[in-house]
């Protein structure tokens, strides 16, 4: 009597314990979890990593954000670093939205094995927003935390990105919610790069910058510099006739006087004053006045 009793204690305490260790495993064995370590996430993380089931991001509603927001440029490369905390078999994938988290991309579909999730395709090559894909492939836990470098897009400029990594676990059930994935994201900006390679700024438009650094007012046509150019043209152009008047006239007026000192016509240069003529260049003009004065002298008596 008494061993049957016993016999029946001790198998109640046999099923109870095999219960308990086939739910501790089970649990473990769906509990796949990671920590992004860089760039630093956008939630707080636990030791495990959770949050991290809920899409797009791990938040369930119980996420606390760290508000950071890293800095990049377009082209970097950057270092993505995360820690397996708890191993399952699978791989990851890094995708980026620019203006809002509902832009990430759907987790891919997943075909069923002994279990819910069983395998998953991998974007080769991966499509924007997809950065990478079928990163950090793996049938064995880790040794350690896995890094891989990535290119960002040059062409993309945004200051509240959202850069998202998540995790494809195979043979295990499904998780609610999340399904066959965790996720991480974390906020970056991204300042676009130009053809030259420099980074682009804000643009004034102020006014437009003239060649001598100096900036025209808005609005200023090409008219008005036309106008403008003319005038100075013209004032030139008057100032060329002036200049040419003048010359013409002392030329005239010192060929004339040259040539009454000269028996012999033009020199080999063709010009009918003579550079070499002897005597100092003011007794020329002085000589010019008097012939002048000597002239009106003569009408006036006539």
């Amino acid at each position: 009597m008494y061993r049957g009793r016993v016999s029946t204690v001790v198998s109640r305490h046999v099923l109870g314990v095999a219960t308990l260790a086939a739910t501790f495993f089970c649990h473990g064995a769906a509990q796949a979890h990671f920590v992004l370590q860089a760039p630093p996430a956008s939630l707080q993380q636990s030791g495990l990593g959770d949050p991290q089931k809920a899409p797009p991001c791990g938040d369930d509603g119980t996420a606390v954000a760290t508000d950071i927001v890293t800095a990049f440029q377009g082209g970097d490369t950057i270092t993505i670093t995360i820690d397996e905390t708890v191993y399952h078999p699978g791989h990851y994938r890094i995708a980026l939205a620019i203006n809002d988290p509902s832009e990430l991309p759907e987790p891919p579909p997943v075909t069923r094995g002994d279990q819910a999730c069983g395998t998953a395709p991998i974007m080769d090559p991966p499509v924007f927003p997809v950065l990478a894909d079928g990163v950090f492939v793996h049938t064995a836990p880790f040794a350690e935390p896995q890094s891989i470098d990535i290119t960002l897009p040059d062409d993309v400029s945004c200051t509240n990105c959202t850069l998202q990594v998540i995790q494809f676990m195979s043979e295990h059930g499904l998780n609610v919610p999340g399904g066959c994935f965790y996720h991480h994201c974390a906020t970056i900006s991204i300042e676009a790069t130009v053809a030259d390679g420099s980074t682009t700024t804000p643009s004034d438009d102020s006014g437009t910058s003239a060649g001598d650094g100096s900036t025209s007012a808005p609005g200023t046509s090409s008219a008005d510099d036309s106008a403008s150019n003319s005038q100075t043209d013209a004032s030139a152009t008057d100032a060329s006739a002036s200049a040419t008047e003048i010359t013409s006239a002392t030329a005239t007026d010192t060929t004339g006087t040259a040539s009454l000192g000269s028996d012999d016509g033009d020199d080999e240069s063709g010009c009918s004053c003579s550079s070499s003529a002897s005597g100092p260049r003011w007794a020329m003009p002085l000589l010019l006045v008097g012939l002048v004065a000597g002239r009106r002298r003569g009408s006036r008596r006539r």
